[in-house]
């Protein structure tokens, strides 16, 4: 049951993983997510990012089910996926970092256009569209991670935003 403000916040978060919005996170919704940024941005399952990508969609679930999947059901209710926020990665966000680390790093390999290891703003905003974001938010989170200006984001920006988002409620 969620009672504090803090965990409605990161409960309201939890619609982000829940992919396809049958009230649970698991595995099915992070393969769900790895193939719609593939096809976004169209690439190949079988190529190396397509391969890259689902790896870490794994590994991110894994991390996931390993924090929060209380009961070993294999599926993160919403009420776990607040517990294991609440207690365990809001003292520590890095360790969600760490988490989703392989899944952000090949999304962004993903929307890298030119292989140097950053993404455009555009393509960073077209990431967070597919992943559930609102399309003006998309643009202005993407906008917002490009603190040096240049027009392109990378991992040392994308990875401490996005844990930030999910284990820190302001």
């Amino acid at each position: 049951m969620v009672t504090s403000e803090y965990e409605r916040r990161i409960a309201d978060r939890f619609a982000a993983f829940d992919q396809d919005g049958n009230g649970y996170i698991d595995r099915a919704d992070f393969g769900a997510a790895a193939k719609a940024l593939l096809a976004e941005f169209g690439t190949a399952a079988r190529s190396d990012k397509g391969q890259a990508l689902y790896a870490g969609a794994e590994a991110f679930w894994q991390g996931m089910a390993g924090i929060a999947d209380r009961d070993g059901d294999q599926r993160i209710t919403r009420d776990e996926f607040v517990g294991g926020a609440v207690k365990r990665l809001h003292d520590n966000p890095d360790r969600f970092a760490e988490i989703a680390r392989p899944f952000l790093h090949a999304a962004l390999a993903v929307a890298d256009g030119d292989g140097d290891g950053l993404a455009a703003v555009e393509d960073t905003a077209r990431v967070l569209r597919v992943l559930g974001v609102p399309t003006e938010l998309a643009r202005s989170i993407a906008a917002a991670l490009d603190a040096d200006g240049d027009g392109r984001v990378g991992e040392t920006d994308v990875v401490p935003a996005f844990a930030r988002h999910f284990t820190v409620p302001e």
